[in-house]
């Protein structure tokens, strides 16, 4: 992963003229200065005593502890707008102090013992994708010090229980080389987030994934069926039964808590028998209004494609349904689906509310492209424009309301930015709702926004998060989302589970500040 951007640099391109032109003269967007090279990042010296650098070695073995420049660089941060412009500006103020690379549950907890021992921060870490904030830790949070613990070694695939469909895998395992492996026994999970090319298995339960094939694969925590969770406290063992009544379900308390509570080791995860061919078409709709009712209408009729997706018409106007043909869009709004079966009586419905079929060419298109939007995003900061993504979800009667609340609240913050949506989840009670803006304004306006865009989703009536999870930007409104009493039963349940409060201080819940002892 490139250390200033996202995946692969080799695939990086450069904005075609005409798109410059564009942002310039219409948006008032500037070429920035030129971002730093790797040796020019600024890192905090080290604060690791050389005591708890030896126990950290002992746990793990000394060629896994890494407190070289690069290594710190590369597990700074995630990979979020405002992440990479201060990366770009060779500010990694929030690096770790060590990187450490465990191969097992055990040195998990050995690790862990460590440096609850001595008060270390640790922040585990998987592709590194998270896009709110959700692995930055600094200030008296970092207590004596910050580890970020790489999941990479543990990557294997324990076992596959082809009568039950149940795969034992390990978190570090990226979602490539988890799909290859399950194919050889022709198996799927048919996950494909955006960030699939690098985020890995414990990162997707950890911030509670949706792929892009979520409308017939279902999200990542309805795969879950079991987990192991190393915590300073001990070790948990969860689910042993596709359902139970015994009592609340703990896998809930794992999933999405972005490692405040422990890191987990182990997924026990339902798979599906691969596909044959998948179809992709795309739809044509007068409105985002119509586009929607046939999406609720597929869902509350249980007739859902594997891929259903609705772009509204800026983001159709744009062309950004189709990331590698930016700037063809049409008129109207682009809806993909993508078969694996039964397409007829989906596309009836499609076609009976108002649909114009466009055949494979658009929804072949935005395949080829699928995982190349960040690319885009990357090429657009290296033209100077602000460019970021924030997302949430609401039942279908209050769609509208809160699609409107975030639109204006981005226009009344950021002047004229271009501000595009699409849907990409849907259930029979509602959907997500994915929105990209690209503003002239700086990251200090930015980040002004979107705390006001956060409390316009709260006032709406959405969720703060459907997919991204909650991180350091979403903390506070994701305790009004969850009211004080709930911000008290999960300090409870960290307090219990991480009682010196060195798992990713500061993420998902507000912690108090350490004493001085």
């Amino acid at each position: 992963m490139l250390w200033s951007g996202w995946g692969d640099p080799a695939k990086a391109r450069d904005l075609p003229d005409q798109i410059r032109t564009l942002l310039r003269d219409l948006m008032g967007v500037r070429e920035p200065a030129e971002a730093a090279a790797l040796d020019e990042v600024r890192l905090p010296r080290v604060t690791l005593s050389p005591a708890v650098l030896a126990e950290l070695t002992e746990a793990v073995g000394a060629a896994q502890v890494r407190t070289d420049h690069e290594a710190r660089v590369r597990h700074t941060r995630g990979k979020s707008t405002p992440d990479l412009m201060r990366m770009r500006e060779g500010d990694a103020s929030d690096a770790p102090d060590a990187v450490v690379l465990p191969a097992a549950h055990d040195e998990v907890l050995r690790v862990l013992e460590v440096c609850a021992r001595h008060r270390v921060a640790v922040v585990p870490f998987g592709g590194g994708t998270s896009v709110v904030g959700g692995l930055a830790v600094g200030g008296p949070a970092a207590r004596q010090g910050v580890v970020s613990l790489d999941l990479r070694r543990l990557d294997r695939l324990v076992s596959v229980d082809t009568e039950s469909m149940v795969a034992e895998l390990e978190p570090g395992l990226r979602a490539p080389d988890a799909e290859r492996l399950l194919a050889e026994h022709g198996l799927t999970l048919g996950h494909f987030p955006q960030s699939y090319e690098y985020a890995t298995l414990g990162g997707f339960a950890a911030a509670r994934s949706s792929g892009q094939a979520s409308a017939g694969y279902g999200r990542f925590d309805d795969m879950v069926v079991g987990l192991t969770v190393a915590t300073p406290s001990g070790t948990l063992e969860l689910g042993r039964a596709p359902k139970s009544a015994a009592g609340p379900d703990l896998r809930q308390l794992i999933l999405g808590s972005e490692g405040a509570f422990g890191v987990i080791t182990s997924l026990r995860l339902r798979v599906r028998r691969r596909p044959g061919a998948t179809v992709y078409e795309g739809w044509r709709f007068e409105s985002f209004q119509a586009g929607s009712a046939a999406m609720r209408r597929l869902a509350q009729e249980g007739l859902l494609p594997v891929v259903l997706r609705l772009s509204d018409e800026t983001e159709t106007m744009i062309g950004l349904a189709k990331p590698e043909a930016i700037g063809s869009g049409d008129s109207g709004c682009l809806l993909i689906a993508g078969h694996e079966r039964d397409r007829d009586a989906a596309a009836a419905v499609l076609a009976e509310q108002g649909g114009a079929y466009l055949g494979a060419e658009p929804g072949q298109a935005w395949e080829h492209g699928r995982f190349a939007a960040p690319y885009l995003r990357d090429s657009l900061l290296a033209a100077g424009a602000t460019v970021e993504t924030l997302e949430t979800a609401g039942f279908w009667s209050n769609l509208p309301r809160l699609y409107d609340a975030v639109r204006l609240t981005l226009h009344a913050e950021l002047g004229s930015p271009l501000v595009m949506c699409h849907i990409s989840h849907v259930y029979e009670t509602g959907a997500s709702l994915y929105f990209t803006v690209v503003t002239d304004q700086g990251l200090p306006e930015w980040e002004r926004a979107k705390r006001a865009v956060n409390a316009a989703i709260v006032t709406a009536g959405g969720t703060i998060s459907h997919h991204h999870g909650v991180g350091r930007d979403h903390r506070q409104a994701y305790a009004e989302e969850i009211g004080p009493l709930g911000v008290e039963i999960l300090r409870a349940v960290k307090q219990r589970l991480d009682p010196e409060g060195i798992m990713n201080p500061g993420v998902l819940i507000a912690v108090p500040p350490p004493s001085a002892d």
